[in-house]
């Protein structure tokens, strides 16, 4: 298997579960399950000359990757542009509860970055349901973090898209174990599979490939092409454009705010991307015969 897709021990449990096949009786059964736990997210920056931490958010994940989990929040969120923005990003040393160990990571940001608290409370997306009207919310993420995409590219054909799920599928340690992880995975425009993660939150998912891309010092991930193995939402549009990818996929379907947004920033949106068919929703100039 690529080291890139192992699969972290912490990332799934057990459970003892009663199984049911047709009219028999209820079976004991060992099952596993995809784990879910807390990461707070600290950051280390300067103040007059003084270092001062802070927490900036708490997300629910799988654990595993939290260093490019935090560090593609850090950069889809607008709050670091590239890696010279980040010292770097450890596991906190001074958690004070049991239940906290391994679940706190602070990054040190660079002395020139500084943080805008109120701009992130105010323009921060994290639920469908955030309230926000779509105007409003495409306009503060374009101003906020995202950059010009390529008008170059990449440039891929049908049947490539048509080769990504099943590559996706196959390199899903996580779901294969559990059933319940999302997966975000980078492909080259050749459908050469570059770089995935998974997770029990699909924004997770996709901030683990940004920090693993950022940390790398892939970005801007122009040249690339984004799978997801659900739906495409607003957050994910948004995510995509920070890390300047320009064709994002999904097995699933879009929404509405996220193909307003992908229109606005340039990028090309394929959904429903399985069974040898897709749908193309905007700028589908970058597919080629």
């Amino acid at each position: 298997m690529n080291p890139a897709i192992l699969l972290p021990a912490a990332s799934y449990t057990f459970a003892t579960i009663q199984k049911v096949s047709g009219a028999g009786p209820p079976v004991p059964a060992s099952d596993q399950l995809a784990a879910e736990e807390p990461l707070e997210i600290r950051i280390g920056y300067e103040v007059a000359g003084a270092r001062e931490h802070r927490t900036l958010s708490v997300t629910m994940r799988t654990p595993g990757h939290d260093e490019e989990l935090a560090a593609g929040f850090l950069l889809t969120e607008g709050i670091i542009h590239n890696k010279a923005d980040l010292l770097g990003i450890i596991p906190c040393p001074d958690v004070q509860k049991e239940e906290e160990a391994g679940n706190v990571v602070r990054a040190e940001l660079a002395a020139h970055v500084k943080v805008d608290f109120q701009a992130m409370e105010r323009h921060f997306y994290t639920s469908s349901s955030c309230g926000v009207c779509g105007k409003t919310s495409i306009d503060a993420v374009r101003t906020a973090s995202c950059p010009v995409l390529s008008a170059a590219g990449p440039h891929l054909s049908a049947a490539t898209v048509h080769q990504l799920p099943e590559k996706l599928r196959a390199a899903q340690a996580g779901f294969e174990q559990t059933g319940g992880q999302h997966a975000s995975a980078l492909f080259s425009p050749e459908g050469e599979l570059l770089l995935l993660r998974e997770d029990v939150g699909r924004h997770n998912a996709l901030d683990k490939v940004i920090g693993a891309a950022l940390l790398a010092g892939w970005l801007p991930l122009h040249q690339h092409v984004l799978l997801v193995s659900g739906r495409v939402s607003f957050e994910l549009v948004q995510k995509a454009a920070a890390a300047g990818i320009g064709v994002l996929a999904a097995v699933g379907a879009p929404s509405s705010l996220a193909i307003q947004a992908a229109e606005s920033f340039g990028m090309t949106v394929l959904g429903f991307v399985r069974n040898e068919r897709f749908n193309i929703y905007c700028h589908g100039w970058r597919l080629i015969a």
